[in-house]
């Protein structure tokens, strides 16, 4: 599907008894043909402090059987083939489908879904069910705000507030908001325990903006840090956050002069004939001869995305970390690949544009 596991994310720092990749195309091509991607966690059983529980949560996940067996099947077929046949490929997708499908019945009994669910709601949201599932799906929108606006004037339950850097002339980052998880009624026992209820499936949207560098992105964590420290303070949060934010460039120019986002450029029109220093990148900008785009953001945000599982699953007795916990060679295990590094793609990307822009201006010389 073209889809590689891009950045790891520590969500211990903000709460979350978790890590994750977001799985997406990597290329601006691959990007244009499928703007998606796939931000996938996976359970840290090292943070269940009581060794009991941790014991009971690996035996329940141990005993799983995620994939069925057909699924599996055609996964051995389809790797010895040079091609996918049509047909085998339209059987994959639905044997594949039952692997992420939200299943109403927990394969534990009641008292072992309470114990877990106290420990952290997350962690009951993965062990206790058959097996993995998608728990929203992520509607992209120019103006959050005003989708914000919406939803609660069409009685939504909304969160209060929006997830990430306030709102801008040149949106950065990402920002995110989400209506809140249904209560749906559950089984355990494989069934013949009634009358659970359980908080699973909610709504998010979200707004994407322009790509940081690390300069950039130290930047706006060195800002975050410090709008959420006033917060703790119980201040205003939209009025600090605007505040505490004016001292992060909103001028396309200065983001690009000051390194502090990535952008694509493109030929305007042919140089003078007498210019000879066609490497010089601002001259050729500010001649008019090059353009200049911000690029989108493709990835996600811990500390945000956190907040979306809180105010949907509620927070637990997991708290967040003081340190990072972060152990990207233990998830890179489990995954079976090394992830990318989100700087790296993008410089990339600024690169290949720049190279090609400077090739054809060369060659009209």
């Amino acid at each position: 599907m073209g889809m590689h596991a891009v950045g790891y994310y520590d969500l211990s720092v903000a709460g979350l008894p978790v890590h994750a990749t977001c799985f997406r195309p990597l290329t601006s091509h691959a990007l244009a043909h499928n703007p998606f991607r796939v931000f996938t966690s996976l359970l840290r059983l090292d943070l269940i402090t009581d060794d009991e529980l941790r014991s009971c949560a690996k035996r329940v996940l141990s005993d799983r059987k995620i994939f069925t067996p057909r699924c599996i099947q055609l996964i051995e077929e389809l790797e010895a083939l040079t091609s996918v046949p049509k047909a085998k490929a339209d059987e994959l997708i639905i044997e594949a489908l039952e692997t992420f499908r939200w299943h109403k019945t927990s394969t534990v009994d009641v008292q072992t879904y309470r114990r877990l669910q106290k420990a952290h709601p997350l962690i009951a949201d993965v062990v206790c069910f058959r097996g993995p599932h998608i728990n929203h799906l992520t509607p992209r929108v120019l103006d959050i705000e005003a989708a914000q606006l919406q939803m609660h004037e069409h009685g939504l339950q909304a969160k209060d507030s929006i997830e990430g850097p306030p709102s801008r002339q040149f949106p950065i980052l990402l920002r995110q908001t989400s209506f809140l998880a249904l209560e749906e009624e559950i089984a355990f026992s494989s069934g013949s325990e009634k009358g659970g209820k359980h908080k699973a499936r909610f709504g998010e949207i979200e707004q994407r903006g322009i790509a940081l560098t690390p300069k950039g992105r130290r930047l706006y964590d060195d800002l975050y840090g410090k709008f959420m420290r006033e917060q703790e303070q119980g201040s205003s949060k939209e009025a600090v956050l605007m505040k505490t934010f004016q001292d992060f460039p909103d001028d396309l120019h200065v983001l690009r002069q000051q390194q502090l986002a990535y952008f694509t450029y493109h030929v305007i029109r042919k140089p003078y004939s007498r210019m000879s220093h066609l490497d010089d990148i601002d001259a050729l900008v500010k001649s008019g001869i090059l353009g200049f785009e911000p690029i989108t953001y493709e990835d996600f945000l811990p500390v945000s995305a956190a907040g979306i599982f809180h105010s949907n699953l509620g927070a637990g007795a997991f708290r967040a970390s003081a340190v990072s916990l972060e152990d990207q060679e233990a998830f890179e295990e489990s995954l079976g690949c090394r992830v990318f590094d989100s700087f790296e793609l993008y410089q990339s990307m600024e690169r290949t544009s720049l190279r090609d822009c400077l090739g054809e201006l060369n060659g009209c010389k």
